[in-house]
């Protein structure tokens, strides 16, 4: 596709991969909303990507619908959905949390699903679409203190083949990006530390080129699926 004059909307767009997506995007000339909780890193980023913010919750449906109406009143129609939104940690079995299971999944699978089921029913409207899911190496494997993120990335991909099933009759593009680790905030919040010096490891802008160059393939085509390992990483 042309992603000059296209629209996009960015969930978790304030930080991180979600703002290095938005970046490539609004730089490829495509007219641009990010999502965030956060008002103050939401605004900073907006100002300086020069794209639209939208303060909302994915996890809450009223604000998922009303991020909608939001983003129609501004830009008309949507052709790209990117949903990054997600937040993840590291705990064992025996020690998980209910409380924090329950809002882990309902922002990285329910909050997807939300934003993802409102421009499903625009793009089929449309006959067009491209439906963008930043899944995880996490969801192809398990690994130890993984439970409640690698869950939801699992989720994810599964997810992912089922609209796909039913949304290519419409001509709508649905593509999940795997990253491996990537050097942003989201590992603080996991609860492991990453040297973010680290020359070796992938940045957010790797993933964003990966998102642009899916999106530009003729809209005849796409890839389905496509993961991003860092060449040699070095701890």
């Amino acid at each position: 596709m042309n992603l000059r004059n296209a629209t996009a909307l960015v969930t978790g767009g304030s930080s991180g991969i979600g703002r290095a997506i938005a970046k490539v995007l609004a730089d490829a000339g495509s007219r641009v909303a990010i999502t965030g909780r956060n008002q103050q890193k939401l605004n900073e980023a907006a100002k300086a990507l020069n794209v639209h913010p939208i303060a909302a919750d994915v996890s809450s449906e009223e604000d998922v619908k009303r991020t909608y109406r939001e983003f129609f009143d501004r830009f008309g129609h949507l052709d790209i959905l990117v949903n990054n939104a997600a937040f993840g940690e590291r705990r064992a079995l025996v020690d998980m949390d209910r409380a924090r299971f329950d809002a882990l999944l309902q922002t990285n699978v329910i909050g997807t699903m939300l934003m993802s089921r409102e421009a499903a029913r625009h793009f089929v409207e449309r006959k067009s679409g491209n439906l963008i899911n930043i899944g995880s190496t996490a969801g192809v494997r398990g690994a130890a203190n993984g439970t409640s993120y690698y869950a939801s990335k699992f989720a994810l991909r599964g997810m992912t083949e089922c609209w796909r099933g039913e949304l290519r009759q419409h001509n709508v593009r649905v593509i999940l990006i795997n990253p491996s680790e990537v050097l942003t905030n989201f590992a603080a919040t996991a609860g492991f530390s990453q040297n973010d010096d680290n020359p070796t490891k992938l940045q957010p802008e790797d993933i964003a080129h990966v998102v642009k160059a899916a999106l530009e393939m003729n809209d005849r085509g796409f890839t389905t699926e496509l993961t991003v390992f860092a060449t040699n990483p070095k701890d």
